[in-house]
């Protein structure tokens, strides 16, 4: 339990620091993707819906842009959506390396010199 509680910890305390830079690339993808929906004429929510699982790379493909300008634009956005998902992995691993710092390599380095003074 203490693994989990710091881990959550750490990965609150990255997503709080690296905040500023969420809130931009998040702005970049909200307005290229309202751009967009403006040339393809879409509403504002297919146009948020469709930036949105663009820039997370899952692309169902039930809305698609047809104007070259608008595909232009949408390749933008995924660059920034993978961006913006390399920063949450990259937050996630550290948090998970510091909580095994912590928890598990105190309990391994124990278990192994216990097992030195044994031979």
């Amino acid at each position: 339990m203490d693994f989990s509680i710091t881990f959550l910890k750490t990965l609150c305390w990255g997503i709080y620091l690296i905040g500023p830079i969420f809130l931009l690339l998040g702005f970049i993808i909200v307005s290229l993707g309202l751009i967009v929906g403006r040339i393809e004429s879409w509403t504002k929510f297919d146009a948020l819906y469709w930036a949105l699982i663009t820039a997370l790379t899952v692309g169902y493909g039930d809305i698609k842009p047809i104007h070259k300008l608008a595909r232009v634009l949408s390749t933008f956005i995924a660059l920034v959506g993978i961006m913006f998902s390399g920063i949450v992995v990259a937050i996630t691993i550290e948090a998970t390396g510091n909580a095994f710092e912590q928890h598990v390599q105190p309990e391994l380095n124990q278990h192994f010199t216990k097992e030195k003074n044994k031979d």
